[in-house]
């Protein structure tokens, strides 16, 4: 018999800065608690940095934009996609900021930590941005 997966936890946070705290603490609180030495600070980095960018990249500024997260166990890795609603046609890229730069690093950061990332367009209209930690040292 197959193991069948942990369903997908989900949670939409309106599009402001207050939201990024929120979505820091509802990351760290789902996670289980035997998993919460290897993964929470990283998860909990991963969030507010995809958070933060959906806000200031992706929402298109209306009152009722809603941040989507979704976070799921699944080949051995624990997955966190951050979705905004964005009309633009803007792609997530890498940036590569000099030292005087006060913003631009939060990709980087993503990518220093995942195992993957990937930017994906959401069916609808906006722009996913999903990462992936592994659930093993090492892995």
């Amino acid at each position: 018999m197959p193991e069948i997966p942990l369903v997908p936890v989900r949670w939409h946070f309106p599009a402001r800065p207050a939201s990024v705290r929120r979505a820091r603490h509802a990351v760290a609180e789902s996670l289980p608690h035997a998993l919460r030495p290897l993964l929470r600070d990283d998860l909990v980095l991963l969030a507010s940095e995809l958070v933060t960018n959906a806000i200031r990249h992706g929402a298109c500024g209306e009152d009722e934009d809603l941040i989507e997260l979704v976070l799921w166990p699944a080949d051995g890795h624990y997955w966190l996609a951050v979705s905004d609603t964005g009309t633009g046609t803007g792609k997530p890229v890498l940036a590569h900021p000099d030292s005087d730069s006060e913003s631009g690093r939060g990709l980087l950061l993503v990518d220093c930590l995942a195992t993957a990332w990937t930017v994906r367009p959401r069916p609808t209209r906006g722009t996913s941005v999903i990462a992936g930690l592994p659930l093993h040292q090492g892995g």
